[in-house]
């Protein structure tokens, strides 16, 4: 396995960083206060008493941006351990199905799912990676007679051990780090030039932000305030859930004819 480059790392932080700051000010220019609201709980909001308009949409905004930046912040750490396998053992994106790296290191060949932390999914999807993975393997050693592969989850931060799990190795963390570039200290140098690239983009980014929860606060007032300025929640729940259609389905059950025993 080659020696990684650290300029070569930097240089793609660099540039990945302003894309993923560039997608987020993106999807937040595209964002309008009429679906800000859909899919949340507004029996939680009102439980929790908000009252204040400029809170709630606060509150909504950084819920949002919190969505966009976990899936925009998962596909960086991906992008990013794929370019170091690539940089060290000629490490390619997989074309096939939930797998995310390929690459050969000590005679061993290694199909990687990547995913960012622990927490990634539930029991279906996990099935689903157990398919993905096996089928994976399927379709190297037709191509490989021979080979000895490796199916591994490969997750980018968290402390769980090493072990097998669903016929696949599971890798954490650190030892995710390692596997990719054999550098111990991988997982910590990384972190360091993505707060750096982060903190030179934020400011400008919290001004577009606070330009939207202003705007959004104004017509959100306008729309779902009464004249004494109080959020009138049942608008508020009526364009979130209002969507009555069940007489038609009942009209329709109802004419179903029962089967004669």
């Amino acid at each position: 396995m080659r020696r990684l480059d650290r300029d070569e790392v930097l240089r793609f932080i660099d540039e990945n960083i302003v894309k993923l700051y560039d997608s987020e000010t993106g999807a937040l220019g595209r964002l309008e206060v009429g679906t800000l609201f859909m899919g949340r709980n507004p029996y939680l909001m009102t439980f929790v008493g908000i009252s204040s308009v400029p809170d709630l949409i606060a509150d909504a905004v950084d819920q949002f941006l919190s969505r966009i930046e976990e899936e925009l912040l998962n596909d960086f750490l991906r992008d990013l351990a794929v370019f170091v396998a690539q940089k060290t053992c000629n490490g390619h994106k997989s074309a096939a199905p939930g797998v995310d790296l390929e690459f050969l290191n000590k005679g061993v060949h290694y199909v990687v799912s990547i995913k960012s932390g622990p927490n990634w999914g539930n029991s279906s999807q996990q099935n689903t990676l157990e398919r993905d993975l096996k089928n994976a393997v399927v379709r190297v050693k037709q191509s490989r007679h021979g080979a000895n592969i490796q199916p591994v989850l490969g997750i980018c931060y968290g402390k769980t051990k090493t072990g097998y799990v669903r016929g696949y190795l599971k890798v954490v963390g650190q030892n995710f780090w390692y596997l990719i570039s054999e550098n111990k200290r991988l997982y910590t140098d990384i972190i360091e030039p993505i707060g750096h690239r982060a903190k030179e983009h934020n400011d400008a980014f919290l001004l577009e932000k606070g330009k939207v929860v202003n705007r959004f606060t104004k017509a959100f007032i306008d729309e779902f305030c009464d004249h004494s300025g109080a959020i009138d929640w049942v608008s508020l729940v009526e364009l979130n859930s209002g969507n009555f259609d069940l007489d038609k389905h009942l009209a329709v059950g109802s004419r179903v004819p029962k089967k004669s025993s």
